[in-house]
Parts: C-alpha cells; sequence; structure tokens
C-alpha cells in the first residue's frame, strides 16, 4: 500500500467506578494507541495509578534484575501463571541470588588482587634471588625494576651519590644493592637513575622464595576459580528451575503496572474520565464490541475521526463519523481543528467535547505501515531514515521494485548472485532479530536480480562460460569492458539516464499527491513544474536539435546499424520535437519553479530558482553511478581471473575480443595463431595457473581471495549507490518522514514485524 493503514481517534467516557475495567479490556485488546492528556481542560487533571502500582514498579524492577543476573532472555523459557504465595517465592530466589551474586563479587575482587600480585612476582622470578634477601637493610639500598643495565650502571658510575654499588639480572630485570654516599640521603639511587628509563617493581612483603609465593596464590586462585564454578553451577540451576517462574512474574507485572498507570494520559475528575486514542478504522468495532461486553452501557465510545492529516498532524478533510444517525461530511479547517481542540469539559465529566465529533487531545496520528509481504523486510531501509508521516505516501513498495534491480543490474553475475542469496537467507533463517531478518530477505532480493542479471550478461564469478552454454556466445546483455563490446558500456550511461527520469518522474508524482491537500496549485508548484523542468529539458538533450554537441551515443546507443548496442531504430528525437515540445515544457517548467520561489522568499527567489534550475541535470546525472558500477566491478572481476587463468586477445582494435586461458595456456593460443577461425593477436597475461604447480597454488589463493574482494566491495559499491540514488534523489522528491510509532497499550508495533 502506498498509504499507511488508516487511523480514527477514539474517544472513551465514563465514570470512575469502571475505569479498572476498561483499562483491562483495552490492554488486553491491544488495538489503542492513547493519546496523552496535556491538562488543558477545566476542571479536568490528569488521573493518579490505581492499584499497586508503586508495589508492583518495585517487584517488576527486583525481577528484571534477578533476570540480568541470571543472563535470563524471554525466549529460554515459557513463562509459567503464577500461583498464590509468589511474592514470597519471589524474596526468597531474590535473597537466594543476591547472596551468590555478592559471594561471586567478592571472589572476583580476591582473583583481581591475586592476578596482579602474581603479575608483581613475575619479574622476582626472573632475578631467581629470594625475596627476605632483597628487604631488610640499613646501610644500604636495594631496587628492583626493568631498564638498560648499561643505562643504569652508567648512571650510578657518574653518580656522586652513590658510594658503591652491585647489580644483579635476569631477563629484563635490573636488581641494584648501593650504599650511598656519606653525605647523602635516602633517595640516592633514585637520584642517580634521574633521566634513566628505569621501571621500578615494588619489593613483595614476603619470607617465601619467588617459586613458593606463586605456587601459594595460584593455588589459592584455583580454589577461587573452582568456588565461582560451583556458584555458577548454582546460578545456573536456578536459571533453569526459577526461569519460567521469574518471565511469568515479569509478564504479569509489566501488565499490571501499565494498566495502573493508565490514568496518568486520561483526564479525570472525582467522578469521571475521559480517554482518546488511535486504532486502525477497522479495528473500531471490535473495540466497541469488546468494552459493551464489559461494561455495558456505563460508557459512551465515539469514534471521532477519520481523517487525511497535513503535516501538522490536523485534519484537513474530517468526516463526520455517525455509527447508525444521519450525518454526512464535514469540511474542517486547522483553524476551527485547533479552536474545537481546546474547548473547555463540563465540569461532571458526563460530556466532553468529543462527544460532538470532533479531536479533543490533538496529536498526530502513528503510523501503521501497510505493506505486502514481500514489501515488509524493506520498511527497514525506510527506517533507517525514519517512517513516513500519516499524510505522506509509503514508498517501501518502490524500494522493493528499484533497489534490488539496482543492485543487480550493477553486479550482474549468476556466482555472485548465489552467493548473496545464500548469505541473505542464512540470515533470515537462522536469526529471530526483525532487523536482521530483514538484511537477510534484503539480501535474498538482491541476491535474486543478481542472479537474475547475471544470466542475462552470461557470466559466472566473472567468467563468460554461461554465455557461451546458454547464448551459444552471444548473450542478450554485454558489461561493455571489452573493446568490441564498447556500445554496450556506453549504451548503459544512456539507459541510467533514463532510469534516473523515470525514477525522479515517480518521486515528483508521489510529491505531488502528497501536497494536494495545499491545493492543486500549490502541488504543482512544488513537484509539478519541477518535473516538467526536468522532462523538457532531457526531451531537448534527446533531441537531435544541435546534434554535434552532443555525444553521440544519445543517438546511436538504440538506433539502427553495426553502431547500435539494440537497434530499436530510435536516433533521438526529431529537431523539431526538441525546439518545439522539449524548449517550452523547460521553459513552462522554469518560470512556474521561479515563480513558487518566489512566493516563499520574495524577489530572492529568483537567484533561488535559477541556481537550482541546474538539479535537474545534476539529479539524472547521478544516475550514471549505474553505469559506473558496471564497469568497474566487471573490471575487478576480469582482473582476479585474468590473473588466475590468463587472458589472450583475438582481433585488433575496437574489435579485439579478450578471452581467458581457462582450457588452454595464452600463449599455447598465440602459437596456435587463430581461435574460431580468428585471428590471436597478443598475450594480455600467461596466467598464474599455466606458470607451474607453485604459480597455480598462489594463483588459487588470489583467485579465491580476489573475489572475496569482488563480492564485498559489492555490496560497498553497488549497495551503498543504490541506497544513495533512493535516499538522495528519490526520497529528496517527496519524503520527509517523522511519523510517530504506533504503540498499541497492551500490544506490539504491528508494522515492526517481519
Amino acid at each position: 500500500m502506498l498509504r499507511p493503514e488508516r487511523m480514527s481517534k477514539v474517544s472513551v467516557t465514563g465514570s470512575k467506578g469502571v475505569m479498572p475495567t476498561v483499562i483491562e479490556t483495552i490492554h488486553e485488546l491491544g488495538l489503542v494507541h492513547l493519546s496523552d492528556y496535556d491538562g488543558s481542560w477545566d476542571a479536568f487533571d490528569n488521573g493518579n495509578p490505581i492499584g499497586r502500582a508503586d508495589e508492583s514498579s518495585e517487584k517488576l524492577v527486583t525481577v528484571r534484575a534477578l533476570e540480568s543476573t541470571l543472563d535470563l532472555s524471554a525466549d529460554e523459557a515459557e513463562p509459567k501463571a503464577l500461583e498464590e504465595g509468589w511474592e514470597q517465592r519471589l524474596e526468597e530466589i531474590r535473597t537466594r541470588i543476591n547472596e551468590l551474586d555478592d559471594r561471586r563479587t567478592e571472589i572476583n575482587d580476591e582473583l583481581r588482587q591475586i592476578n596482579e600480585k602474581i603479575d608483581g612476582i613475575a619479574p622476582f622470578a626472573e632475578l631467581g634471588i629470594d625475596l627476605d634477601l632483597l628487604s631488610g637493610y640499613e646501610t644500604v639500598d636495594v631496587l628492583v625494576g626493568e631498564g638498560s643495565l648499561d643505562e643504569v650502571e652508567t648512571a650510578l658510575d657518574t653518580s656522586d651519590d652513590v658510594r658503591a654499588y652491585e647489580t644483579f639480572t635476569g631477563g629484563d630485570v635490573v636488581a641494584i644493592v648501593a650504599a650511598p654516599a656519606e653525605d647523602g640521603d635516602e633517595n640516592s639511587i633514585d637520584e642517580a637513575l634521574v633521566g634513566v628509563e628505569f621501571t621500578r617493581h615494588e619489593i613483595p612483603e614476603t619470607d617465601q622464595s619467588p617459586t613458593d609465593y606463586v605456587s601459594d596464590l595460584e593455588s589459592r586462585k584455583r580454589d577461587l576459580e573452582s568456588q565461582l564454578d560451583d556458584i555458577d553451577a548454582e546460578l545456573e540451576e536456578i536459571r533453569r528451575a526459577e526461569g519460567p517462574f521469574l518471565l511469568g512474574a515479569e509478564q504479569e507485572l509489566t501488565v499490571e503496572v501499565q494498566q495502573a498507570e493508565a490514568p496518568l494520559q486520561f483526564a479525570t475528575t472525582d467522578h469521571a474520565f475521559v480517554a482518546e486514542g488511535w486504532l486502525p478504522t477497522e479495528e473500531y468495532d471490535r473495540l466497541v464490541a469488546a468494552l459493551n461486553d464489559a461494561v455495558g452501557d456505563s460508557l459512551e465510545i465515539e469514534e471521532l475521526v477519520r481523517a487525511d492529516y497535513n503535516d501538522e498532524g490536523y485534519p484537513t478533510r474530517t468526516e463526520e463519523v455517525d455509527h447508525g444517525g444521519p450525518g454526512g461530511p464535514d469540511e474542517a479547517t486547522d483553524e476551527e481543528e485547533r479552536e474545537v481542540a481546546t474547548q473547555e469539559v463540563a465540569a461532571d465529566g458526563g460530556t466532553t467535547a468529543g462527544s460532538t465529533g470532533v479531536v479533543t487531545m490533538v496529536d498526530e496520528p502513528p503510523v501503521i505501515q501497510d505493506n505486502v509481504g514481500p514489501a515488509k523486510p524493506f520498511e527497514f531501509l525506510l527506517r533507517l531514515i525514519d517512517r513516513p508521516r500519516y499524510s505522506e505516501l509509503d514508498p517501501t513498495v518502490v524500494l522493493l521494485l528499484t533497489f534490488p534491480a539496482f543492485y543487480g543490474f550493477m553486479l550482474g553475475d549468476l556466482g555472485y548472485g548465489i552467493l548473496y542469496t545464500i548469505a541473505g537467507y542464512t540470515l533470515y533463517s537462522r536469526f529471530d532479530e526483525d532487523i536482521v531478518r530483514s538484511l537477510g530477505a534484503i539480501g535474498i532480493w538482491a541476491g535474486g536480480f543478481t542472479m537474475l542479471f547475471g544470466i542475462l550478461y552470461g557470466e559466472i564469478f566473472g567468467l563468460h562460460v554461461l554465455g557461451e552454454i546458454l547464448f551459444d556466445g552471444s548473450p542478450p546483455l554485454h558489461k561493455g569492458l571489452q573493446p568490441v563490446y564498447a556500445k554496450y558500456g556506453q549504451t548503459w550511461l544512456l539507459v541510467s539516464v533514463l532510469l534516473g527520469l523515470a525514477h525522479l518522474t515517480v518521486g515528483y508524482i508521489f510529491g505531488f499527491i502528497n501536497d494536494l491537500d495545499h491545493g492543486v496549485t500549490d502541488a504543482y508548484l512544488e513537484n509539478g513544474s519541477w518535473a516538467l523542468l526536468m522532462i523538457g529539458v532531457w526531451v531537448w538533450i534527446l533531441s537531435r536539435h544541435a546534434e554535434g554537441v552532443k555525444p553521440d551515443f544519445l543517438f546511436t546507443s538504440f538506433g539502427t546499424g553495426s553502431e547500435a548496442a539494440y537497434e530499436f531504430g530510435f536516433t533521438g528525437f526529431a529537431t523539431e520535437v526538441g525546439i518545439m515540445v522539449g524548449l517550452p515544457l523547460a521553459g513552462i517548467g522554469l518560470v512556474t519553479m521561479i515563480y513558487g520561489e518566489v512566493k516563499h522568499y520574495g524577489v530572492l527567489g529568483i537567484i533561488i530558482g535559477g541556481l537550482e534550475s541546474f538539479n535537474v541535470l545534476g539529479d539524472v546525472l547521478s544516475y550514471l553511478r549505474i553505469a559506473a558500477v558496471i564497469l568497474a566491478k566487471a573490471g575487478m572481476a576480469f582482473v582476479v581471473n585474468m590473473l588466475f587463468f590468463g587472458v589472450y586477445v583475438v582481433g585488433e582494435g575496437e574489435h579485439a575480443e579478450w578471452h581467458f586461458g581457462t582450457s588452454h595456456a595464452p600463449q599455447e593460443m598465440l602459437e596456435k595463431g587463430t581461435y574460431h577461425g580468428h585471428e590471436v593477436t597478443e598475450v594480455m597475461f600467461g596466467g598464474l595457473l599455466h606458470g607451474g604447480i607453485g604459480m597455480a597454488i598462489l594463483g588459487v589463493f588470489i583467485l579465491v581471495l580476489g573475489h572475496i574482494v569482488v563480492l564485498l566491495l559489492g555490496i560497498t559499491s553497488a549497495g551503498l549507490q543504490g541506497i544513495r540514488l533512493e535516499y538522495v534523489e528519490f526520497f529528496n522528491k517527496f519524503y520527509e518522514g517523522g511519523g510517530r510509532v504506533f504503540e498499541p497499550f497492551g500490544g506490539i508495533r504491528s508494522d515492526d514485524e517481519n
């Protein structure tokens, strides 16, 4: 669907006595996105939480904290219904888990300290000197650290603060025993080593040897790790035994808290309440039936509006909704809606402004994207920008129809397409997250089109064997890399331009439809004038007027004769068409576009419009990146295959064909002299495959790695360029986004399920 699902604003009015039942019923239905009361009505205030809201919230926080400690997720167990005495059971579980978690924290802290001690003793173990020999002296100082022995000894030799010294080494560790000069102080060694890069280690306070000291630490470490394993095993047992209970408690407490806090969104008096919200129009009767079954005639339920909305979220065409009585369409202006929306409600709460059929809590309707199944994954690409507003067309279907086609057209290789499809299917089938599954589905579509165009190009992993098998060497499409097929490369430039014109025209049409609420004139000035200017300019460019200054491929690619890639007979529009149709259309579009800019910016709009008019060239030319990617990816795959198989050339100049040495070495073909009756003129590269076993092994590595690189770059080039054309060129013509998420009370966002 090009429009988001139609939404209706509903109002529910009743006495405070039935409010809990109403809340519970609406929550169970999961249909209504509640509107927030802003406190603007006289005698009405936001409601207060009902029931045990604070107590339930505290318990919910406790349950979620316990689930986090146990690393428990909702898909690991089936929630279990709560039974009598569940609160006592929850407290017992909390006490048990917290004790284990606290003990685990203590053990981890001690383990960290032990690891630090083990790391600290390692340098002394390298020295091989008992620790008790490195401390306890009165007349000499002992220093242990890491640094250059030569630099240390040089510094000590030249220092006046050291009378005598001795050094010991082990690995990179240096121990210094030094006697300070008679007039020296206790820091004499440190002062002598100023300027020397030397990392000092603190000497552990123990009488043990380094080996025994480390042995005791390691023993304690193993004991603590064993205790951690026991704690983890006990927590795992709790997770298995109590997981369903905790998930059930979270589920029930979540519902209880949501229902208890719902009145915060209502307008209430001492005796009555008013609740408003949005729901899909088709679900209104279901809501009414459920509420009537729950509370009978104690409520006034009213569908306020079914409307189209402008950019600010106000109705532009409000339908008077009458279920059973007379009524008809009522045209309401934006200003009238704002005035009605602020009407005071009667102090007794029995009647609201909603009873007259107008919205009282003014808010923009939330959005449910109503797309067919195959298009659902592409909503993810749309939401990378933002979801559409309720008043906008939803371009998801256009993304489905264009993005995979652009992608496949640019890459066009059966082998790559198969791998993309396999990768996409793996993501789609192996993961539960909607985002990952959407990416997988998009990958399947992109891979499918890559395979389709790969068959039409006759290529598999850059090799042309598919064209030989299926099309006897003449596939319908050629990428245009070889000199003999250069005309196809030029043709893709023209095709890229035509694709851009079609794509952008659809964008302008969408923009025109979106802006119709502002009137046909404004819609034309904002969109139609630009489309007219663009079409007029390109009709002239594609005409034979001033043919000599325009690229020849515009008139030859689809013309006739040997220069045509496809003989469609199109050699450009006639000169008269360019002069009598193209230029007038462009002129009308330019004048009306500038007039629209003047309406926005005054006289400055003449300059702005004149400068922006060049966009009709730049926007279309942006689509030339399609042809650029076709040639770039074809060139990369060609180089990878050339390095492995080698390439020999048949023919010369513009008639030259390049052939891979898949069955015969290129040098052998050159010596043979002919290929299917055509002269082999040169060897472009001999190929690692034909250079002996060692070169062949290297070639296999290059072949596999090279195609992996091309495969990945296909995502970053074809994928990103395709997305850019959608986001920057296409969406810029009509799409702003910023729609509100549909979050029904007690339900889930239905349009986020893929």
